[in-house]
């Protein structure tokens, strides 16, 4: 189980404090998949980021049974200078897997060909997002962290994502942020809407959908 306990986050830099997150508690529990709606910039990504541990809280505290990938989709976790075949043995050590295994796989998965020994820093963002999705989930997670990563890549690429996430569903938890009613649907049964720093939730994701579209409506 993850478990959020009234956690805030608030960015401060020159001139500017913003509070994505205000006094937020919910759990995720495994076998859950979770849609979460908002508008860009409500701070879908940093609430990821929070629930796998690559941000800290700026108040409350977040906890953790299960082990959690790190946001699909989010590319910073590999070194530029490194090539994407480097960074993935870099990631089996740190999580203590068979190297030669994980390589492969990946190397499968990400189709980067070529590049894939190559420096990240010479990617594309979409190559990145494959290399990112491919090492996730070349490591058995109890929780999943997608980031509107299934949209990358050719067709091929993206019905290989949607069996793995599909059989990953079946096999653990998972949490998706996506503007994609279709994808959510797909993958999700809860849903929630963060706005405003509050994290609203629902008993469908087809709720949550909804409402977020109405207040999107009434903010145009």
């Amino acid at each position: 189980m993850i478990i959020f306990d009234h956690v805030s986050k608030t960015y401060r830099g020159s001139n500017l404090t913003r509070r994505v997150l205000e006094d937020v508690s919910f759990q995720i529990r495994p076998g859950e998949a979770l849609g979460i709606c908002g508008a860009n910039g409500a701070g879908k990504s940093t609430l990821l980021r929070l629930i796998a541990g690559v941000e800290r809280a700026s108040s409350g505290r977040v906890t953790r049974d299960m082990s959690v990938s790190w946001p699909i989709g989010y590319s910073s976790c590999f070194q530029g200078s490194l090539t994407g075949a480097d960074n993935a043995r870099f990631i089996a050590r740190i999580y203590r897997q068979p190297i030669e295994p994980l390589l492969a796989f990946v190397e499968d998965f990400a189709q980067l060909g070529a590049y894939f020994h190559q420096p990240v820093k010479t990617y594309s963002a979409g190559m990145a997002a494959r290399l990112a999705f491919a090492v996730s989930l070349a490591i058995d997670f109890d929780c999943y962290l997608i980031d509107e990563v299934t949209g990358a890549g050719d067709e091929r690429f993206r019905q290989r994502c949607h069996d793995a996430l599909s059989h990953r569903r079946a096999t653990g938890a998972l949490v998706m942020v996506s503007h994609h009613p279709d994808t959510l649907n797909t993958y999700c049964d809860r849903g929630a809407v963060l706005q405003d720093g509050q994290l609203r939730f629902y008993d469908t994701i087809g709720e949550a959908i909804e409402v977020h579209h109405a207040a999107q409506r009434a903010d145009a």
